[in-house]
Order: structure tokens, then sequence, then C-alpha cells
């Protein structure tokens, strides 16, 4: 049975409200991460509030962190994200690698929040997922999800990687994929070729003649100088 949005909540506000948890709980987590998990989930569990599909994945996220202390928290991860590329929360990672391409996609996320007139982070490269996911929720929607359709591949990859490693997140990357319109075939075929092949390695005999492979690093909004856009969470959630 599909659940009905509450009466004055539109979807927009719901979608937004739903990535921005996502965001969260997709970051490196720390104390700050434990003092909003009340607000958390006031927003997961408010009848209506969320679109269809994400209210108990995201749940199930949110009691995951309630029950595990921090310091198991914070090794899983880092098991998880930093030290399995495929699970991997740079979105351009699965489409260009470490390649010279990744580096000028990379331009591309930064121009879209400049467009949106917001700067991009400074301590965080500008397409891991929690930051996207933080732009389309409460920067611009449009132009988030537009960066998160062009990705959809490699969210449907990590996706799926998740599960497979059996990875308490996965319940995040599936209420993400669920605020997206429905997966073209083209997704599949893209995202089948990744698997098969990997992301492309860069070509060789070009040392030096582009970006540098870039060193990969978990997400946290709280660390000095990398709050994205300064975007308050209450705002976002509670409305």
């Amino acid at each position: 049975m599909r659940e009905r949005l509450s009466a004055g909540v539109s979807r927009a506000t719901a979608r937004a409200a739903a990535r921005q948890v996502a965001s969260r709980v997709l970051t490196y987590p720390d104390d700050r991460l434990l003092d909003e998990l009340g607000l958390l989930r006031s927003a997961v569990e408010a009848p209506g509030m969320l679109p269809d599909g994400t209210r108990e994945p995201l749940a199930q996220v949110l009691e995951h962190i309630r029950a595990t202390p921090l310091g198991e928290q914070q090794r899983q991860y880092v098991a998880t994200f930093d030290l399995r590329k495929r699970c991997c929360l740079y979105l351009t990672w699965w489409a260009h690698g470490d390649t010279r391409n990744r580096g000028y996609a990379l331009v591309g996320f930064k121009q879209a929040y400049r467009n949106a007139g917001m700067e991009p982070p400074r301590n965080e490269l500008p397409d891991h997922l929690a930051v996207v996911l933080e732009f389309a929720a409460a920067g611009d929607p449009e132009a988030g999800e537009a960066l998160l359709c062009e990705h959809r591949p490699g969210l449907e990859l990590l996706r799926q990687a998740l599960h497979k490693a059996a990875s308490p997140y996965a319940g995040a990357v599936d209420a993400v994929c669920a605020t997206l319109p429905h997966a073209s075939a083209d997704v599949a075929a893209a995202a089948q070729r990744i698997a098969a092949a990997g992301p492309p390695a860069e070509l060789v005999g070009l040392e030096g003649a582009g970006p540098q492979p870039i060193q990969l690093q978990p997400y946290d909004p709280h660390r000095r100088g990398s709050e994205p856009f300064g975007t308050n969470l209450d705002g976002a959630v509670s409305r």
C-alpha cells in the first residue's frame, strides 16, 4: 500500500527530507551525528513526511547508528567506504576512475554549485555522495537531482555492493535511489559495462599531463572548512 504524504507536504519537500537524512548518515560518524540522531529519527518516523520506499531503509540505518558504539561505527565506515573500491562514495570515480576525465567531471560539479550561488566544499571533493545529497536537498533540487541521475549507474553499483557486503549503509543508498526516477534500460546497461570492466584507467604515456590520482577520504561535514553549503538540518528535515 502506497503511503500518502501528509497534508501540506509537497513531494519536493519529502524528497529533500529523505536526501538530507541520507546525506547525514553517509557522513563519517562522529559525536555531532549522534546529537542529531533524535531529529533524524523524528523526520523518518513522522507519518507521511517521506516519499515511498525511503522510510524503512532509512529507519534501519538510524537504528544501526543508535545501537552501535561510535568507535565501531567509525571502524565500519572506514572498512566499507575507504577499503572497498566497489563501495566508493565519489560519484565520478565510477564513470571515470582516477583519470584526467575525472578531473574535468569534478569541475562540472563545482560549476553546478556555483551556478546555484554556492561555493563547493573546501576540504572535500564535490562529487562525494553526501555532499551531492545535501546540495539536492537544501541547495538546488533540480541541479542536484540532475547530478544524481547522471551518475545513476554508479549509484546502482554502489547499492548492489553494499547489499552484497551486508552493510548497514545499504538502506541509505536504497532510499536515495527511491527518490529518483525509475532507472532506465540504458542505466542498467551502463552499470553492467562498469561492473564487467571496472572504471577506466588512465592512458599510458601521459604521466603528469593531467590531474593526478585523487586520494579519497571520508566526508565529514563538521570538519573545519568542509561544511558545503551552510545548511540547517532543522529547516531541511522538519519543514
